[in-house]
């Protein structure tokens, strides 16, 4: 049982360098307290406990899971393993903070989100750009721009894991078994604010270039508003430095990077009073903080458990959900499958 109220025991599943990235910004936070990490192998999880001052080791999950140790696991296993780790985590009573993607599918999604509802605990997915200051200042500036007419986001890097898939490798990044490639890896980045800020497309039209392994290395999706057009490019195959662009009738805001925003900047359309377009005023909207990165996802987290919400309200099982709507069809159109698709189908 936890005595001090105001910490929150976490004990962490997977020991990856994800995991020391959040363990950096989580230890920003005094509520935060590692309390136990679960690896399959001892070895690993003596090195990881030791890396990060964690006193109890497991190689079991469901003996973790079970331990008075701990309130709440952050998973950061691969991804066909995040519904079945969170499942069993909540039915011990654990609170569950679980990288992107929330699950494989949306199946598995609907799922965990009943599970966590109906035992009253909180569920989040680890999706940290949108939970920044930099991104609310975008929320908090959306108004200026006018009616918004275009959203666009581009997220291209290639990545080390391809040149070992061509020198005859088989790297988890590319195993559809593993429910990954590259829109589930990083189109996920640009998927999820759009859909936190404008909600869900009518129409999805998906274009993309599948590897031998089954996943998509790389994709181009148009999606229909209302009152908008968005565009999305990932890959994990080429580069790109391109921004992403909220364009709207009276002026457009810039994001340097999707993934880890770094600045923010307004850019107001000037008209003279005969008509003529005048330069652009631009305006810088970036937020000054000294926290890491992964706090704030850390922080959101134990501020839902320790307020009774259980729920995020960006990161809500709602847009959790809807991004994986979105992304079940846009594997659809590209012809991606995971084996999970066929079990969940079945359930």
């Amino acid at each position: 049982m936890n005595n001090n109220a105001s910490k929150i025991r976490f004990g962490i599943i997977g020991t990856n360098f994800i995991s020391d990235w959040v363990m950096a910004g989580a230890k920003q936070d005094a509520r935060f307290e590692a309390a136990a990490v679960c690896s399959r192998n001892q070895d690993t999880a003596d090195a990881f406990a030791s890396r990060h001052g964690i006193a109890h080791t497991f190689t079991s999950l469901e003996a973790m899971a079970q331990s008075h140790l701990i309130d709440a696991v952050y998973i950061a296993s691969p991804n066909h393993l995040h519904a079945e780790q969170s499942l069993l985590c909540m039915s011990h009573g654990k609170h569950v903070l679980c990288e992107k993607p929330l699950a494989a599918n949306a199946a598995q999604a609907r799922r965990m989100i009943a599970l966590a509802r109906s035992k009253r605990l909180a569920l989040m997915e680890a999706m940290k750009p949108v939970l920044t200051p930099n991104f609310r200042a975008v929320i908090d500036n959306l108004h200026r721009i006018g009616t918004v007419r275009r959203y666009f986001s581009s997220y291209c890097q290639y990545s080390s894991r391809y040149d070992k898939l061509k020198a005859g490798e088989l790297p988890n990044a590319f195993r559809a078994d593993y429910a990954n490639g590259a829109l589930v890896d990083i189109g996920i980045y640009t998927i999820y604010p759009m859909l936190t800020l404008f909600g869900k497309p009518l129409q999805i039209q998906a274009n993309g270039l599948l590897l031998p392994t089954g996943v998509d290395g790389q994709g181009a999706v148009n999606f229909r508003y209302p009152e908008m057009n968005a565009t999305v490019l990932y890959s994990k195959i080429a580069d790109s430095a391109l921004p992403t662009e909220i364009q709207g009738e009276s002026g457009t805001i810039t994001l340097d990077r999707i993934n880890i925003i770094g600045k923010v900047s307004f850019s107001q359309r000037r008209q003279a009073a005969s008509g003529k377009n005048l330069p652009t005023t631009s305006e810088d909207l970036s937020a000054v903080t000294d926290k890491d990165e992964y706090y704030y996802e850390v922080a959101e987290f134990i501020d839902i458990i320790l307020s009774a919400r259980y729920e995020s309200a960006i990161n809500s099982h709602a847009n959790s959900l809807a991004t994986l709507d979105v992304m079940d069809e846009i594997r659809r159109q590209l012809g991606v499958v995971y084996p999970a698709d066929g079990l969940d189908a079945e359930e």
